[in-house]
């Protein structure tokens, strides 16, 4: 299926100036020409809503552009799907783990405004931040990650 730019935008749930801002970032792939008219396609629907789940998630556009480079559409797909991408839980857990991992049906919800959170130094220029009223599954992965890896920080980093 192919789309005009206002009908992309509203499929997408953002303006016809993004389209094209994110067009001129790099974060979507120039659309096709057809005569006067320019064709977008399945994979810009798809990229801008993989852009909306990672910006709720409260990442830099920097940080979105760098996920998408060189990801196919299935991948992207599965971003704007909710699942996180697969890059991202190879590095968080073992490939049994990530095969065994259960997938997110949508993005997580945006902490409560004036959430209270505690920050944890994991080395110099890394931290975790976990919000006070965290489930405790949440905070057992935040202990874990933790223990993993503030024990590689050098001496003195903390």
């Amino acid at each position: 299926m192919t789309y005009k730019l206002d009908e992309l935008a509203g499929e997408a749930g953002v303006a016809p100036r993004t389209v094209r801002y994110y067009v001129q970032r790099g974060l979507l792939p120039a659309p096709e020409f057809r005569g006067k008219d320019t064709s977008y396609g399945r994979e810009h629907l798809a990229r801008l809503r993989a852009i909306k789940v990672l910006q709720q998630a409260h990442l830099p556009l920097e940080e979105i552009q760098a996920r998408l480079a060189g990801a196919g559409l299935d991948e992207i797909e599965r971003i704007a799907a909710g699942a996180p991408p697969r890059a991202l839980e190879a590095r968080c857990a073992g490939p049994e783990e990530a095969a065994a991992a259960p997938r997110a049906s949508s993005p997580p919800a945006a902490a409560p405004r004036g959430a209270r959170w505690e920050r944890v130094e994991l080395a110099d220029g890394v931290e975790l931040h976990v919000r006070t009223d965290a489930p405790e599954s949440s905070r057992r992965i935040a202990l874990d990650i933790e223990s993993r890896y503030t024990t590689l920080a050098p001496k003195g980093s903390r």
